[in-house]
């Protein structure tokens, strides 16, 4: 087959361009990018003939070679694992088919520093390109396992590449880079020399499980190549204790595994001894991945079976909640031939899944109680997460509760667990009081809180999706009742009202005509109107009645495209507001009220826009508005 020409994707373009001019202050992460994209070679092509005996594939001695030739000055990366088709170079190498391509550029693009810019590059799988950062060109010649025919892929990075079949290649990958021309004043970005190889390799690569060799250095006065030279400990970090390995090294292993820039947040280690062995190694990382909430987040741990790598993103060893935990777990017992499917049904599986979950939520429990800073950069990040657990981990919603806090109209900045709110409820306070909206902004000035906050009732302020959900399915909290303060009736006499029960019966009496009158004229909106406990400031609000949804919920399953039967609310009225005095007073007055039903309406109006909502018909309210306003000039 003759040697074709072709040309990048278009993202892949401006990838290639902002990886060559772009400045980066650390250009050695090209290297740890290629050592682990060949290391995760040798671990699927020792899977695959662990799967097929029929693999014609060499597998006696797997590893990863570094050559360097300071004449030539070139580098080359070279590993004999599963290898790539043809096929398989043209859409791995020539084109980007990651759904977060865009993503990635705009991060690249927006790096706050040069640190942020160049940790991307792994995080989303590019990490190829990054070894245009130090080369001038890049040559790929690979041949995969199984097959007899390899593939030579050529390019200078300036829009296109050249890919051509070739015979008598070995299996696996080799890239060589052919690198710019060396800069004299900067000896520290020298990738001819050996130091720069052997330090770059042991700061991020020491913990591959496979041997990385230097090979071609000279030896001794008559220049003859030294014996290959191993630059690895290939030490399993998961089967060292703590007091062996140190934050750096757990660090960088969290990297590798990851793809993240960062330093994990939490380190967390597992060693199950008696009659079913396995050791782990999970991290909690620091910030959330941009695709966290997506369907095609890569969730899940990786896999050893007696360090064979199994598989990546094992999905079955953490509940989806605990979904942004990495790391590896090593069992002793599992069949290296487990597949995904069988993993379901494992019971040793199961029993892991159990003992990592519980792991990992004690561990989020001690940040809880000992480091006040990392925990709350925890439930920034992954708070969201985690309370899906609430709903889906019945076994464990007691000890996700327990690491579960919240925002709370006692401050902007302090979130509270349910234990430390029922410690400060007030003498008297029976329930434990919250509300749910789109944002903490739009709830916190809700008029369904006035008379909480007038009365120094703390309220929780709930604003993710899962929020309407869990508040159900938990229900209570040491026999306090979770109560919505936008549904159902809410007693307030005995918390600090200073109306007597005798003075609010003869206020009900005042205003049971106009009541009866507006639910009338609001009849196709409203199920009742009443006078309200809630309200000191705002002259009314809608509330939805005990059984039915709240509007953030029914929003909620209207933007998941889901149907929603429109459900009449209940009006309530602040008796003490002067726009209620006066229109109660005016009812009162008069036989013809028909020109106190745009009140009525827009009163209605008022409390729809205060929960966030919108009128039926904005033109003719605007309108209204502006009717009213023209008349008070």
């Amino acid at each position: 087959m003759p040697t074709e020409t072709f040309e990048f994707q278009v993202e892949a373009r401006q990838l290639l361009q902002l990886m060559i001019h772009s400045i980066y202050s650390n250009k050695d992460v090209f290297l740890r990018e290629l050592v682990s994209n060949a290391s995760d070679a040798l671990d699927k092509l020792r899977l695959a003939a662990l799967r097929d005996d029929s693999l014609d594939a060499d597998v006696s001695d797997l590893h990863i070679e570094l050559e360097i030739d300071e004449d030539a000055r070139t580098l080359t990366v070279r590993d004999n694992g599963i290898g790539m088709s043809y096929d398989e170079v043209g859409q791995l190498i020539g084109t980007i088919a990651n759904s977060g391509t865009a993503e990635f550029l705009r991060e690249l693009r927006e790096a706050k520093d040069a640190a942020g810019a160049e940790g991307l590059i792994g995080q989303f799988g590019v990490g190829f390109y990054s070894g245009f950062m130090v080369a001038d060109e890049v040559t790929l010649l690979t041949r995969r396992a199984g097959e007899n025919k390899g593939t030579r892929w050529t390019s200078r990075g300036e829009g296109t590449y050249t890919l051509e079949e070739t015979g008598d290649v070995p299996q696996g990958t080799s890239i060589t880079l052919h690198l710019k021309p060396a800069d004299p004043n900067n000896q520290l970005h020298d990738y001819t020399s050996v130091w720069k190889i052997k330090e770059i390799v042991k700061r991020y690569s020491d913990f591959i499980t496979w041997p990385v060799r230097l090979v071609g250095q000279p030896a001794g006065e008559d220049d003859a190549p030294a014996e290959p030279e191993t630059l690895n400990s290939m030490k399993a970090l998961w089967a060292r204790s703590r007091d062996e390995v140190s934050e750096d090294e757990y660090h960088e292993l969290y990297k590798h595994i990851s793809h993240d820039w960062r330093d994990p947040l939490e380190t967390i280690q597992l060693q199950a001894e008696g009659t079913f062995e396995y050791q782990a190694l999970l991290f909690v990382p620091s910030h959330a991945p941009h695709d966290l909430f997506t369907q095609d987040y890569k969730r899940g741990v990786q896999l050893y079976v007696k360090r064979v790598f199994i598989m990546d993103d094992c999905e079955a060893l953490l509940p989806p909640y605990l979904r942004f935990v990495k790391g590896v777990v090593d069992a002793q017992d599992l069949s290296l031939n487990v597949s995904r499917e069988i993993l379901q049904q494992d019971r040793h599986i199961r029993m892991m899944q159990r003992r990592l979950t519980k792991k990992v939520l004690s561990s989020i429990k001690s940040m809880l109680a000992d480091d006040a800073e990392g925990y709350a950069t925890f439930w920034r990040e992954f708070g969201a997460v985690l309370k899906e657990g609430l709903v889906t981990d019945s076994d464990n919603r007691d000890a996700v509760l327990a690491v579960s806090s919240f925002a709370t109209t006692r401050g902007e900045d302090e979130t509270v667990t349910l234990a430390q709110y029922v410690e400060r409820m007030r003498d008297g306070q029976e329930d434990i009081y919250y509300i749910t909206g789109q944002s903490r902004q739009s709830i916190d000035n809700s008029p369904h809180v006035e008379a909480l906050r007038e009365r120094g009732i703390e309220v929780l302020l709930l604003t993710d999706p899962v929020d309407e959900v869990w508040v159900d399915a938990v229900g209570e909290f040491e026999g306090k009742r979770l109560q919505s303060i936008v549904k159902g009736e809410i007693d307030l006499g005995a918390q600090g009202d200073e109306k007597s029960e005798g003075e609010r019966e003869k206020q009900a009496e005042e205003y049971a005509g106009l009541l009866d009158w507006m639910k009338e004229q609001l009849d196709e909106d409203v199920k009742q109107v009443r006078l309200s406990s809630r309200l000191t400031v705002s002259p009314a609000c809608i509330v939805a009645d005990a059984d039915d949804m709240t509007p953030a919920l029914e929003n909620m399953y209207r933007a998941m495209g889901q149907e929603v039967p429109r459900t009449k609310r209940i009006l309530e009225l602040n008796a003490d507001h002067q726009l209620v005095k006066g229109l109660n007073q005016a009812y009162r007055e008069r036989e013809d009220r028909s020109d106190l039903t745009e009140t009525a309406e827009l009163l209605y109006s008022l409390a729809v826009l205060a929960e966030g909502g919108r009128p039926a018909d904005p033109a003719r309210f605007v309108k209204a508005v502006a009717d009213r306003l023209e008349r008070t000039l």
